[in-house]
């Protein structure tokens, strides 16, 4: 790996020190980001998990952070602080957003529990009307029970009408991310519907 600055030798990337590192990153340099991310990319995990006290969650924000770092890497100055400290800062943001978007999507599941609480009184009567409640509560416990971040992007598809697109910039997260997480909680939320129907 070549360190921006050093001698032409190569420089073994476990040797290299957090300046050398900080230095590589600022300038663009890839390996310096590759070398970055295998030694921290733990610690933002753990916090992110730590704060959110979801795996998946976690793994979502720590990408996000190492994403945001190599964006803004640019406006990275390693006079100021190491590489690690930088990252922690990402990671106290992202995280901020990722519980403010839990609260979002919790009070989008009750106020749609709500909606169909409240619309009961106006289902047409009989057995048809009654099925209609029950499939659309159905739906509203399912999807309460899915990762946040599946749970987030199927919301955004059901209650505001969204498009992949729009949810990923909604989101902050990359449109392959979005529909990944749209196909997984298609998939968990159809199995679990169709589970409760054997069920019943």
């Amino acid at each position: 790996m070549r360190i921006p600055g050093s001698p032409t030798r190569d420089v073994d990337p476990r040797e290299a020190s957090e300046t050398a590192l900080a230095a590589g990153l600022a300038a663009g340099d890839v390996a310096c980001l590759a070398e970055v991310y295998r030694r921290w990319a733990p610690l933002v995990r753990g916090l992110a998990q730590r704060a959110l006290g979801d795996r998946c969650e976690a793994e979502d924000v720590m990408q996000q952070v190492f994403l945001a770092a190599w964006r803004g890497r640019y406006g990275y100055r390693p006079e100021l602080g190491p590489p690690s400290a930088w990252l922690t800062g990402i990671a106290r943001h992202r995280v901020a957003d990722a519980l403010a978007a839990r609260s979002r999507r919790a009070a989008l599941v009750e106020a749609a529990a709500g909606r169909h609480a409240v619309s009961v009184g106006r289902e047409p009567a009989g057995d048809a009307g009654m099925d209609a409640v029950v499939e659309r509560l159905m739906l509203s416990q399912e999807l309460a029970r899915l990762p946040s971040t599946q749970r987030t992007v199927l919301c955004l598809t059901f209650y505001e009408d969204l498009t992949q697109p729009q949810i990923a910039a909604r989101t902050g997260w990359p449109l392959g991310t979005v529909k990944s997480h749209a196909r997984r909680g298609m998939r968990r939320l159809g199995d679990r519907l169709r589970g409760r129907g054997e069920r019943g």
